[in-house]
């Protein structure tokens, strides 16, 4: 892979002169942030991507957990081996995906085994380079295409939820819209806080119960369950948007700030962690692609090889954050229709308006990505597979045959 490298160390960055020494103050800040902004800004994507392909409220809890604890190891140990500042990410395009896809033939054990062989083929990406060039080769426009069209439905959310939540949603929705204006980084994590505000009073008016004892952090294991359907329509859909849309984007994002990230080590890493985590209900983690820049740049320290620090304390920050997964989930599970939607939908507007703009950018295909972006829109799947799958193997052929 061209923008990748085999293997890495810290004297791969380069340094330029020597930068003013500061405490630890800032880095350490710096991760918390991260870690803050990474965490709610997108986990509203997940758990409806998880219940969407038949988690309960506990399994959904315990797969917020397990993407929590296995992405903070692995950015912990990367960090710290190679004193870089590799953050790591849960794939939220890939849970979009799952939203769109919907309960699948074999239901949620069928989906655990769909997480499994994801990880597994993030694994063989790193250990084998022509897997790697393989999912490389397929058109920029066609895979965000395809994105767009998972994000789409789930985007349309908050529209849906004004009408059937209005006393709930519409503040969210303001909140939302006046942080856009004046603190662009914190909107969707203060539309969380409005959520959660206006849930809880919606609780305590409305008389809802609240069940205190489902709050308690744990752990639900699946035993995986394999078929063709889930392989086709899950697997290969999540390991595509998983590459395409975090891990080429984040070691990308990290050579930005003259960091060359040892891909081998991450994919082992990530793959592994997502193998790990997948019987407790983690779908994928990965390269942290936006996120990153937030614990790579100069904010988190003036001397790049400090930063690392700064992922390292992101790791452990979501250590802390894994253990409020399930009073969270049992939060949402509680809270007036259309909540969780619409915190979600606007933590994914910026990713679907760059995804189209991916899709539509060359006009010699536009066609294919039209069509790809339609498909996946639609949530129609065939023979018990996904829209996605089809989406783009339709635009893929179509690009093709209009060639």
């Amino acid at each position: 892979m061209a923008n990748v490298s085999a293997a890495a160390t810290p004297a791969t960055a380069a340094h330029g002169p020597v930068a003013p020494k500061t405490g630890l103050a800032q880095p350490l800040g710096a991760g918390a942030v991260t870690a803050l902004v990474g965490f709610t800004s997108s986990f509203a994507v997940v758990l409806s991507g998880l219940t969407a392909v038949g988690a309960d409220s506990a399994q959904a809890a315990s797969g917020l957990l397990a993407l929590c604890v296995t992405q903070a190891i692995g950015m912990m140990l990367l960090s710290y081996r190679y004193r870089m500042p590799i953050t790591l990410a849960w794939s939220t395009p890939g849970a979009a995906l799952l939203a769109g896809t919907g309960a699948v033939a074999g239901g949620w054990p069928a989906a655990i085994g769909a997480f499994v062989l994801a990880g597994v083929l993030i694994v063989i990406t790193g250990l084998w380079q022509r897997l790697g060039n393989l999912v490389s080769a397929i058109p920029v426009e066609i895979a965000q295409a395809m994105l767009a069209g998972v994000l789409l439905p789930m985007c349309l959310a908050p529209v849906r939820a004004v009408q059937t939540s209005p006393a709930v949603v519409v503040p969210v929705i303001l909140v939302w819209v006046v942080l856009q204006r004046y603190a662009q980084r914190w909107a969707v994590i203060a539309a969380f806080g409005t959520a959660a505000v206006g849930a809880g009073i919606s609780i305590v008016v409305q008389h809802r119960h609240l069940d205190i004892g489902a709050m308690a952090p744990s752990v639900e294991l699946t035993l995986p369950h394999w078929n063709w359907q889930a392989m086709i329509g899950i697997a290969i859909p999540l390991y595509i948007v998983t590459m395409a849309s975090q891990n080429i984007p984040g070691t990308a994002v990290m050579k930005s700030f003259d960091y060359h990230v040892p891909w081998r080590a991450a994919m082992t890493v990530t793959g592994l962690g997502t193998v790990v985590g997948a019987p407790a209900g983690g779908h994928a983690i990965n390269l942290a692609a936006i996120s990153a820049a937030l614990s790579a740049a100069p904010t988190a320290h003036p001397d790049p090889k400090r930063r690392w620090i700064a992922a390292f304390t992101a790791g452990g920050m979501y250590l802390l954050l894994a253990l409020g997964s399930a009073a969270l989930v049992t939060l949402v599970a509680t809270a007036p229709t259309g909540t969780l939607e619409t915190v979600a939908g606007l933590a994914l507007l910026a990713t679907l308006g760059a995804a189209l703009s991916g899709a539509l950018r060359s006009g010699l295909h536009r066609e294919a990505g039209i069509v790809t972006f339609l498909i996946a829109a639609s949530g129609v799947g065939f023979g018990g597979i996904g829209a996605a799958f089809w989406a783009l193997l339709a635009g893929l052929v179509l690009r093709k045959v209009l060639r």
